[in-house]
């Protein structure tokens, strides 16, 4: 963390590629929700008046808000999702091999092979989120839709179970995907041969990845605790302050976690970067650690 914070650049280099993709594409999503919201209110699907002190009420009326606003969604999503997994995995796997050679000035410059690596990140990611969004649909089925009473308590408990495990699962799996540019790289292989060896890296070396990914992933939903108290810092003066108040401190905090974000997935980098060095170091990461100091 000392080292990465005595060098700004690195994570500037990182929100620089990560928001290049960011800013416009939440754009294109802001012009999309808007354009939803003209042809159906807020109003007319009854989302204004949403419940919020009784939470069966509040399941129900955005139950109904969904079935509304569900066919525009599901239209422009198909215009949205593919340019915007395209551009992600451009832009990542380019910004990743630009950090990664910005840390080792010796790495070279691969850049078709890091926008496969990359692709194949989201594809993973992608089923995951797949994963827990069908399992949830599981815990609604069980709980609530299946039962004359249905049980709140238990599908929440449900809800919380699943998503921190497939959070968890998240942290145990993407290291290996995290890992193999760095093994591209540096051991100049093939996507194929890095992803195959990133599984294949031994107890000890295996060990010290996974355990990195899970501190970052504790970090992360640290940071999101974090931001959640921030946000709330000024509601309880609203009407004091206002609305225009609220929305900058909510500006400020969600950039503040973006930022911190972005610090400690370079922060993990240097870690792997480091471990490969102890664990499969050669003559050549002897020269690799003295370039990159």
């Amino acid at each position: 963390m000392g080292w990465v914070f005595a060098r700004p650049s690195l994570t500037l280099l990182e929100i620089a590629w990560r928001w290049l993709f960011g800013i416009p594409t939440l754009a294109v999503c802001w012009i999309a929700a808007r354009r939803i919201l003209a042809a159906h209110p807020l109003d007319s699907a009854g989302v204004a008046d949403i419940s919020l002190q009784n939470p069966w009420v509040a399941a129900v009326q955005l139950a109904d808000a969904w079935t509304i606003y569900r066919p525009s969604v599901l239209a422009v999503l198909p215009l949205i999702v593919p340019p915007a997994a395209l551009a992600w995995a451009v832009l990542s796997g380019l910004g990743r091999n630009i950090v990664l050679k910005r840390m080792a000035p010796r790495l070279p410059i691969r850049p078709l092979a890091s926008i496969l690596l990359q692709a194949a990140w989201l594809l993973l990611l992608v089923a995951l989120c797949w994963g827990w969004a069908q399992s949830i649909g599981w815990a609604a089925a069980t709980d609530i839709n299946s039962t004359a009473e249905p049980d709140l308590v238990g599908y929440s408990i449900w809800a919380i179970f699943i998503s921190l495990g497939f959070f968890t699962l998240w942290a145990l799996v993407s290291w290996a995907l995290s890992i193999a540019p760095l093994l591209m790289l540096l051991e100049d292989r093939s996507v194929f041969s890095a992803l195959g060896h990133s599984l294949t890296l031994g107890k000890a070396f295996t060990a010290k990845l996974v355990e990195t990914n899970l501190v970052m992933g504790i970090v992360k939903l640290a940071l999101i605790v974090l931001a959640m108290v921030f946000s709330s810092v000024l509601i309880p003066f609203s009407e004091e302050v206002g609305a225009g108040a609220l929305h900058l401190e909510w500006v400020l905090v969600s950039i503040f976690y973006f930022v911190a974000s972005d610090y400690f997935q370079v922060v993990r980098l240097k870690g792997f970067l480091e471990f490969w060095q102890t664990f499969r170091g050669t003559p050549q990461a002897a020269a690799l650690k003295t370039a990159s100091n």
